[in-house]
């Protein structure tokens, strides 16, 4: 069941304020799980033309070949095109931005971390996809998705590679007391202050874990 969205619009005045600029954007969202990063990324794509790709799970048994054939399928799925060869990054990336050199566009790589952290070409074909295909569409925006900060914080945003190139590093926190009251909206006049107090002393503003529950 998907929730009704909640919070985050000053984030997502952020993202929206970068189809103003005259220029393709690269976006960092991060955190930790259950802050509803992808949720956020989701809620602002759904306004535009978007494709969202996501990582497997990290397992022992995923390899980076497992990660490839899954992104293989997903741009198959998406954008309705012959399922693509799935021997190399440089290649999915290239599939993916033909089908989004023009117009206002959306593109999601969710789990970042996990799509790429057994390939060691991953990056480097990222950063080169950027260079010489998606940000040559002005109105592009590239969000990369990720659970695993510390991972995101050494490959990407201290990357020499990504040196410049990342146009908004989103980092989610918990949500304000405000906006975790919007959660019991529809119940104001059944759950007491006292309640809410009790149940944001023990799972806090944790969007996934507010959505479950009922005071």
């Amino acid at each position: 069941m998907l929730h009704t969205f909640i919070g985050r619009k000053r984030e997502l005045q952020m993202l929206q304020e970068l189809f103003k600029k005259k220029a393709s954007s690269l976006v960092v969202i991060r955190r930790r799980r259950r802050i509803r990063k992808s949720r956020l990324a989701q809620e602002f794509a759904n306004k535009t033309p978007h494709y969202v790709f996501s990582g497997l799970p990290p397992t022992n048994n995923i390899s980076a070949a497992d990660q490839r054939e899954e992104f293989a399928r997903q741009l198959q799925r998406e954008m309705k095109i012959p399922l693509p060869r799935s021997d190399d990054w440089g290649d999915l990336f290239w599939h993916l931005a033909q089908q989004s050199q023009k117009g206002k566009i959306v593109l999601v790589l969710d789990e970042i971390s996990w799509m790429g952290s057994k390939d060691p070409t991953f990056l480097g074909k990222l950063k080169t996809a950027w260079d010489l295909y998606f940000k040559n569409n002005p109105q592009l925006i590239l969000i990369l998705c990720g659970s695993i900060s510390s991972w995101i914080e050494e490959n990407i945003l201290s990357s020499t590679g990504f040196l410049g190139r990342i146009s908004l590093d989103i980092v989610l926190e918990e949500l304000p007391l405000y906006e975790c009251n919007e959660f019991w909206n529809a119940e104001e006049k059944r759950v007491s202050a006292f309640d809410k107090l009790k149940v944001l002393s023990v799972i806090g503003g944790v969007p996934r874990y507010l959505e479950e529950i009922v005071p």
